[in-house]
């Protein structure tokens, strides 16, 4: 089985709902997102995705969060905008382009972080 992983970074802002503490506030991160593939062949220039173009589709994704109020997003109106919530909502709108999507990850600080694996 092979692995490639990409990491690329968005600003945001959010405010966490049916929390007590300070995330309940308005307030921002820069947020690192790490996507992983598996796949247990690969292609005929031996890659399982073309890094370059791994990259293009994760951006695709964070263009419309970067620099964003989160909370005010359609898919956030309802669902908080914790980071698993994020890493999911990055998965969902990933796995219909990239075959042999296995995880994404979310760091909302250099020690913090969120994966969601899917279904």
């Amino acid at each position: 089985m092979y692995s490639v992983k990409v990491e690329a970074n968005f600003s945001a802002a959010h405010n966490l709902r049916n929390y007590k503490g300070k995330c309940e506030s308005l307030h921002g991160h820069n947020w690192k997102v790490e996507v992983a593939l598996s796949s247990d062949k690969l292609d005929k220039a031996g890659m399982v995705m073309d890094f370059k173009k791994l990259k293009a589709q994760l951006k695709c994704v964070l263009d419309k969060l970067d620099h964003g109020y989160l909370n005010k997003g359609a898919y956030f109106k309802k669902i908080n905008p914790t980071s698993e919530n994020i890493a999911r909502y990055i998965y969902e709108r990933l796995k219909a382009r990239i075959k042999g999507l296995a995880s994404v990850t979310v760091w909302e600080s250099d020690t913090c972080a969120a994966s969601y694996y899917g279904e």
